[in-house]
């Protein structure tokens, strides 16, 4: 191999979405705006709900953690993006790399852990609403959301403590703009078998196993829809998991969208551009999907904002 081996890096270089100086400016206004209408929208979520004891219910408790994983999940890149931007700068540190890696990829599995414990709370919620509050006690819900972190915080340290054991060829250059495990793990010249069976591994234990999971729930809930008699309880049956089923659509289909990207074209700033719709798009669309669907959501915004709220 030309490049020479190196046991100790000190920074990557992130090239970013596009090398056009005229570009950048746009770029940086574009994802600046996107980032704070994410974490305000997301933001508003949460405050809604802790604001409004009408909404202290599983199903609330669950989409407020979703809010705040989202907004953690976008600030594990965008503020790293903008401030290279503008200090005309790509590089990241060795430590910083891995601290993105490790923290982009804990809230992105969060994420899609709570998708499916939320599909869960709605098969209860249809199928067993006698025994809803009895099944999703705070208890309950305190476990299911305890045991989605440590799987992803003991899976992805995992993945970083697997890095830190690989060497690095000179040509530390990453066609992203944010240190992605896949590049990232390219870049070594040591042996990366067992990096990419991890990889493989977990990505079929943390991505196929919850989209079961969400599969099974509804595939009940629709079941027990169809037993309603009435067109109107069906619909109100339905309209509950209305949200839900857009924000999972989305999740579901922009990450394929990033997989499919990233396997055809290696390498490539194609795989670069879809992540911008997994990585910025979906966490800010989540709030409006929740906000403009969810009536209880828009009236528990109504008071926030209300004097009575701004008074007190």
């Amino acid at each position: 191999m030309e490049g020479r081996n190196q046991s100790r890096v000190t920074q990557f270089i992130l090239l970013g979405l596009s090398d056009e100086g005229g570009l950048q400016s746009l770029l940086f206004w574009l994802f600046l705006s996107m980032y704070l209408v994410t974490f305000t929208g997301n933001l508003l979520i949460i405050l809604a709900i802790v604001t409004d004891s009408r909404l202290h219910t599983p199903m609330y408790f669950f989409l407020s953690n979703l809010s705040f994983s989202d907004m953690c999940f976008i600030s594990t890149t965008i503020p790293k993006m903008l401030l290279n931007i503008q200090t005309q700068s790509k590089v990241i540190t060795y430590e910083g790399c891995l601290s993105q890696m490790y923290f982009y990829m804990l809230f992105g599995v969060f994420d899609n852990f709570l998708l499916t414990v939320m599909a869960y709370d709605r098969f209860v919620a249809i199928c067993h609403p006698l025994h809803y509050m009895v099944i999703m006690n705070p208890k309950f819900c305190g476990i299911l959301l305890l045991g989605s972190w440590v799987l992803c915080v003991l899976n992805f340290l995992l993945h970083d403590l697997m890095i830190l054991q690989l060497s690095f060829c000179t040509e530390l250059e990453i066609l992203h703009f944010f240190c992605d495990l896949r590049q990232v793990t390219q870049l070594a010249c040591s042996d990366t078998f067992l990096n990419d069976l991890a990889v493989y591994l977990t990505s079929g234990l943390l991505g196929i196993v919850p989209l079961i999971g969400i599969f099974s729930s509804y595939s009940r809930i629709v079941t027990s829809i169809l037993r309603i008699s009435s067109v109107r309880g069906k619909y109100k049956a339905f309209s509950t998991c209305g949200s839900h089923l857009s924000v999972v659509s989305l999740f579901y289909g922009t990450s394929l969208g990033l997989y499919l990207s990233s396997a055809a074209s290696q390498n490539s700033r194609a795989s670069a551009i879809a992540s911008v719709m997994f990585t910025v798009v979906t966490p800010m669309l989540n709030p409006f999907i929740y906000g403009l669907r969810n009536r209880d959501i828009k009236q528990a915004l109504r008071k926030l904002f209300s004097t009575e709220t701004f008074s007190a």
